[in-house]
């Protein structure tokens, strides 16, 4: 049992480091910055980990997000609206694909990967689109348009990103399963 449980905390310490590198990396095509592979990770510790290794992953990407600053210009309109909003939709995403995986895996694990994929990006956008409407609509006004615009194009990417990675990683996430279990026998 020890052992097992020090194969899962080395598997999470390495998604961590990995969801660290990602997000703090310039990753960037045009004018677009390119977060959406960090939550290829979280989408992979839910599925491998479990759920509340998905959640710790969430959290990790949202500290980067708050303190590296992707959250700088939220934090002149509102200070704790910033802090919720990026919390939120880091914990929900990582807690959503841990659980979407968890659903859908014992049927057809192919199917459980997809679903879990999409599950991370659509949480973590519409939490932030949840809390851009409570906390900061009324006070950015002229930037709605432009803001809506770059939400829903990052979402795109994020989602077809995470989509093709997270499934293209599926056997790596089996075989890592598989040695979980006979690590725990």
């Amino acid at each position: 049992m020890k052992k097992n449980r020090i194969l899962w905390l080395t598997q999470l310490a390495m998604l961590t480091a990995i969801v660290l590198l990602l997000q703090m990396l310039p990753l960037a095509v045009g004018p677009l910055q390119l977060a959406a592979f960090a939550l290829i990770p979280i989408v992979v510790g839910g599925a491998l980990l479990g759920v509340g290794a998905g959640v710790w992953l969430g959290v990790v990407f949202s500290l980067v997000v708050l303190f590296g600053g992707d959250a700088a210009a939220f934090y002149a309109f509102s200070v704790p609206g910033t802090i919720i909003t990026i919390l939120a939709r880091g914990v929900f995403a990582g807690a959503a694909g841990g659980l979407v995986y968890r659903a859908l895996h014992k049927k057809n694990s192919w199917a459980a990967m997809v679903s879990a994929a999409v599950a991370v990006p659509v949480v973590n956008t519409g939490v932030f689109i949840l809390g851009l409407a409570i906390f900061f609509l009324p006070m950015i006004g002229s930037l709605t348009y432009f803001l809506a615009a770059f939400v829903v194009t990052n979402f795109l990417i994020e989602l077809a990103a995470t989509v093709v990675i997270s499934t293209a990683l599926l056997p790596v996430v089996r075989r890592l399963a598989a040695s979980r279990l006979r690590a725990s026998r």
